[in-house]
């Protein structure tokens, strides 16, 4: 069975966001027909209501053509509440949460897949501590039992169904940026290839790219919709094709006349039919 998948990240609603690309986008997704939408972190900008309730009717609308998995990004986290306390969460997510459901990290199964979210935004935490400034509250982190949790979706799983893992940062280095979007990263990157993921969805960096994780994990790494693009790119998209031999993922990139439209893609091979996950790295 193929599987197409629209993967979509930092949309940075309000006043980054460039509204004409987004209802250009919203105006293509009936056309594009795809098997599930999946939007990989920030919504917003400054975690505002009204960032939260334009997003929310992006993926309402998006809903009519198919279902739609969204999780936060560390622009949806307002951090500045209980930065640094390890308990009592939830203020931290309270108005991501209002528009878009308590589940932070939701599962998703479609015929050919099951799509599982990992929580990677979790604010100023000690475990997305770097010793750089600039990394406060932006840098992410993927901790053990996240991994463990995702291990077990994609371990009942049946084995023909295509295992996709979400998070909202890069797992690997920005081309034009050079930074890694989560802290400890090299830890990050042995858990996700050890839990069973055979493609990987992420944003944060505004950068579109598709690459290979351990040799054998795809990562789709969507651009943004909003005017902070790395480099002066044009802003962008993925559409991620999972067929049983292949990866496909092609870049929709803005032409500056009003339209997305494909341009290339990368293409990757597929293992065979996915054995049970090796326990989760440490």
């Amino acid at each position: 069975m193929t599987v197409q998948l629209l993967h979509l990240s930092d949309l940075h609603f309000g006043g980054l966001a460039n509204i004409e690309q987004i209802e250009a986008l919203e105006a293509m997704i009936p056309d594009l027909r795809p098997d599930a939408v999946v939007i990989t972190g920030d919504m917003s900008q400054r975690a505002r209501h009204g960032e939260f309730q334009r997003a929310r009717a992006l993926a309402q609308l998006a809903a009519r053509t198919a279902p739609v998995h969204v999780m936060p990004g560390n622009h949806d986290v307002c951090w500045w509440t209980r930065p640094l306390i390890p308990f009592g969460k939830a203020p931290l997510y309270a108005k991501y949460a209002r528009y878009f459901g308590d589940d932070l990290a939701p599962t998703l199964t479609i015929p050919g897949a099951v799509i599982a979210g990992a929580l990677t935004s979790h604010g100023v935490a000690w475990g997305s501590l770097t010793p750089r400034p600039r990394d406060l509250a932006v840098k992410g982190h993927l901790p053990k039992r996240e991994v463990e949790r995702v291990r077990g979706v994609f371990a009942a799983a049946p084995p023909e169904q295509a295992r996709v893992l979400a998070l909202h940062h890069n797992v690997l280095r920005g081309e034009i940026s050079g930074r890694m979007g989560l802290a400890r990263w090299r830890r990050a990157q042995r858990r996700i290839a050890a839990c069973g993921a055979e493609v990987v969805l992420c944003g944060h960096d505004h950068q579109e790219d598709a690459e290979l994780l351990d040799g054998r994990v795809v990562v789709s790494t969507a651009g943004t919709l909003c005017r902070r693009t790395r480099g002066g790119r044009p802003t962008s998209f993925n559409f991620v094709t999972i067929e049983p031999t292949a990866v496909h993922i092609t870049f929709f990139r803005w032409d500056g006349e009003g339209k997305f439209r494909a341009s290339d893609t990368a293409a990757f091979a597929r293992p065979g039919a996915s054995a049970a996950p090796a326990a989760a790295a440490s």
